[in-house]
């Protein structure tokens, strides 16, 4: 179980990652939405992030909310993006391997259930 939770947390901070490089004017809440977990979790994150140095908390000069904050990603964070990248894929990549197996594996069960009339055996 701790496997999994790990996993899907080092899978939601690639995808925060990967967002905040892509827009780093993306708010809390836009990330949240965006990753699929609550707000909180997303601040919780987000200041993780930000102590382990991967993600530099900057302001909008010139927006009128001066409460709007930008995430930029540091050289730092950008190699850890770019590790958390290849373990994704690479597990990603696994996950895509075994569907494949398995679904050639139901293709000719199912074959092998439709008689040579395509009909369903009994």
């Amino acid at each position: 179980m701790s496997d999994l939770h790990d996993r899907l947390r080092e899978e939601t901070r690639f995808r925060i990652l990967r967002l905040l490089e892509q827009n780093p004017g993306m708010s809390q809440r836009q990330l949240a939405a965006a990753v699929g977990i609550s707000t909180g979790g997303t601040h919780y994150l987000l200041k993780a992030l930000i102590e382990r140095g991967f993600v530099k908390l900057g302001r909008f000069a010139a927006a009128e909310d001066k409460r709007r904050y930008s995430y930029v990603l540091t050289p730092k964070g950008l190699a850890e993006k770019a590790a958390i990248t290849r373990l994704f894929l690479a597990r990603k990549t696994a996950e895509y391997e075994l569907l494949k197996q398995e679904i050639a594996a139901l293709e000719i069960e199912l074959t092998r259930e439709q008689g040579d009339n395509g009909e369903v055996r009994p």
